[in-house]
């Protein structure tokens, strides 16, 4: 038996179970049942689904394997099916388009799947691709009854007719008139699957296998949900963690799904996030640094988790001695990790960040520059990065010249090199020994240059006079 006669019998065992849960009262936390559920099959059967698909049209391949998926859903209480078809009534001619070429031909009704497998034998792929008309009108589709109101467009091109498929969706799920919809491109050109990304749940079903694949996920995602939280899980082994931002997006595409900041609800429980099973995902938690999972793949009807360890955080304050503003002003404090050159997150004097539990360096662009190497950062706990208050230099220069001013180690702090400007003024140092070197522009020999060592102490001014 192939993989995919496997998946179908797999699938008929879970609305016989859906059945009898039904009728039993009987339902699992981990898979939520929905007592009453209207599909609607939204069935393109415009010209293009004449084309060949792996040795058959497009229409063949399509109507008979939805044929075969129906016939698992019979006899399922609660549960009406529907079919509207766009593009089967007139011939397509080129600028003469049929745009009201829509129609309810079997409408919503239980136990009707039968009358939906004989329409779709009927079927001819003639005319145009009346998407968002298509959709509009199933607006009148559905019984006025509490129900979840699915959509399934099963389609090969995109919107014909210049109208805004996108809006209308949103319209129908604004107005609470249907769920999200389900959209299964069969074999699209790359280029227009991204006009479907808005309208709905996009699945890419690129041969005749993968289409049945897919098929049978859609239907079960539209009896039975597939959702997942994510755990960020702290020292204790708990899943306290919460208030991140984070990201979720299609491994394959690249695209971004959806983004939003973790929370704990009721019971200290993360939030259930639906979604669809069919693609690989990534997840990012924008922790500092962010905590990341790639090729993540969801169980359908299933409550699934995503797990990271070790998310516990504690928070980092980069302060002066004795928390004072001096005359560096805001400045911008980075944090690395050790060794790193690439900058995990810029902030301010006294702001508090919290970051994941572990060692850091801490970058202060002061003068000289001090990066702090190793800070070790506890979860549940401040951790203040603390460095001296800076001093101050008077330099009193008699002429215009060349210098430099050096730290101990011999790293460059100030230079003037143009020769054209007197150096003199007021120059903020963080505390250590320094070297003055300067020359005067009208001194033609190094003889005459000047090299005078000196201290820099917190909050205190040093005066140095050079006459060279």
């Amino acid at each position: 038996m192939s993989k995919f006669a496997t998946h179908r019998t797999v699938l008929a065992l879970c609305f016989a179970w859906f059945a009898f849960a039904l009728a039993n009262g009987q339902t699992s936390e981990s898979e939520p049942i929905e007592g009453n559920t209207h599909i609607l099959f939204v069935f393109d059967a415009s010209n293009s689904m004449n084309a060949y698909w792996e040795g058959k049209r497009k229409i063949e391949v399509a109507t008979s394997l939805l044929s075969e998926s129906l016939s698992s859903l019979y006899g399922i209480p609660g549960l009406k099916l529907g079919l509207r078809v766009y593009g089967h009534q007139t011939q397509f001619v080129q600028g003469e388009q049929d745009c009201d070429d829509t129609e309810l031909v079997v409408p919503l009704a239980e136990g009707n799947n039968l009358l939906i497998q004989k329409a779709l034998g009927r079927i001819q792929a003639r005319g145009t691709t009346p998407i968002a008309r298509s959709l509009e009108r199933t607006a009148e589709d559905f019984p006025a009854e509490d129900a979840r109101k699915v959509i399934v467009l099963i389609t090969d091109g995109i919107e014909a007719c210049d109208e805004d498929p996108c809006a209308v969706s949103r319209m129908l799920q604004d107005e609470g008139i249907v769920v999200k919809p389900f959209i299964i491109g069969i074999g699209l050109e790359e280029e227009y699957k991204d006009t479907f990304r808005c309208v709905g749940n996009f699945f890419d079903a690129t041969d005749p296998e993968t289409f049945q694949e897919v098929l049978d996920i859609v239907i079960e995602q539209a009896m039975l949900d597939t959702s997942f939280e994510v755990d960020l899980i702290d020292g204790d082994g708990a899943a306290s963690i919460s208030n991140v931002a984070t990201s979720l997006y299609d491994e394959h595409s690249g695209a971004l799904l959806e983004r939003f900041v973790h929370t704990l609800g009721p019971g200290s429980v993360p939030d259930t996030i639906p979604v669809d099973p069919v693609p690989t995902y990534r997840v990012v938690v924008h922790t500092v640094p962010p905590l990341e999972r790639n090729a993540v793949r969801f169980t359908p009807r299933k409550h699934n988790h995503v797990r990271f360890e070790n998310a516990g955080q504690g928070t980092l304050i980069p302060q002066f001695a004795r928390g004072e503003r001096n005359a560096y002003g805001d400045l911008p404090i980075t944090l690395f990790l050790p060794d790193s050159a690439e900058p995990l997150i810029t902030l301010g004097l006294n702001d508090r960040v919290k970051v994941l539990a572990g060692t850091y360096d801490v970058y202060f662009p002061t003068f000289p520059p001090v990066r702090l190497k190793n800070v070790q950062v506890k979860e549940g706990v401040d951790a203040p990065v603390i460095i001296p208050q800076p001093g101050y230099l008077q330099l009193d220069v008699a002429a215009a010249g060349y210098g430099t001013i050096l730290s101990d180690s011999g790293q460059v702090v100030y230079k003037w090199d143009e020769g054209t400007r007197n150096p003199s003024g007021r120059f903020l140092l963080q505390p250590g020994d320094y070297t003055v070197v300067y020359r005067s522009r009208a001194a033609r020999s190094m003889a005459f240059s000047s090299s005078k060592s000196i201290n820099i102490r917190s909050g205190f001014t040093t005066h140095l006079s050079l006459n060279g």
